[in-house]
């Protein structure tokens, strides 16, 4: 028995060691070569170095003077630690309540009938960075207005920080919610008393 026993424990630890630890270490090690920025979470800087975020996950953000994300159902709201989704099918009461609810307040806010769906429903994760560019450019009224700018200076911002289709041709065009607020604050910096 101790010839067949032994074999067994030998290719446990040895693929457990390989394939355990090896293996991830060395996928590290390259993706911390070739891909510094991406393989440390692509976190975002501000002008003295310290981490506001990062351009994979969403924050909360609430303040007229900002382009709000789209809503998460993550834990407590953007929450990484409890990414989910609501898992509410299409014919839950509380999702319709809960979206129909999200668009009278969308268009209270930015003045428009239309409502992006990206404005009302949460991503899969809960903490999905971006939003269409036709959420963003509803929203740029209410930015310019509370910044004091005009709407062609804050769509002049947001165009800077949408991306296309990868390749011209997969997904859709879409904007980083946090590298325009970034590029508001920067170019539109607004006076500590009102914030």
């Amino acid at each position: 028995m101790l010839a067949q026993v032994r074999p067994a424990i030998v290719s446990t630890v040895f693929f457990t060691l390989l394939l355990g630890v090896g293996y991830p270490l060395a996928v590290t090690g390259i993706a911390q070569l070739a891909f510094p920025a991406k393989a440390g979470g692509s976190l975002v800087r501000d002008a003295s170095g310290g981490v506001v975020g990062s351009r994979l996950i969403a924050q909360g953000f609430d303040a007229p003077r900002y382009l709000h994300p789209r809503p998460s159902a993550a834990g407590k709201g953007y929450d990484a630690a409890g990414s989910s989704g609501s898992n509410l099918g299409p014919l839950s009461d509380d999702l319709i309540a809960r979206e129909t609810e999200g668009a009278a307040a969308y268009r209270a806010a930015t003045g428009q009938g239309a409502v992006p769906a990206d404005a009302v429903t949460a991503s899969a994760s809960g903490l999905d960075p971006e939003v269409s560019p036709a959420n963003a450019a509803l929203q740029a009224r209410r930015i310019a207005a509370a910044r004091g700018v005009s709407v062609a200076q804050v769509e002049q911002v947001i165009a800077a920080h949408t991306t296309g289709r990868v390749f011209g041709i997969l997904g859709q065009p879409r904007v980083n919610v946090l590298e325009v607020n970034l590029g508001l604050d920067a170019r539109f910096p607004v006076p500590p008393a009102a914030r």
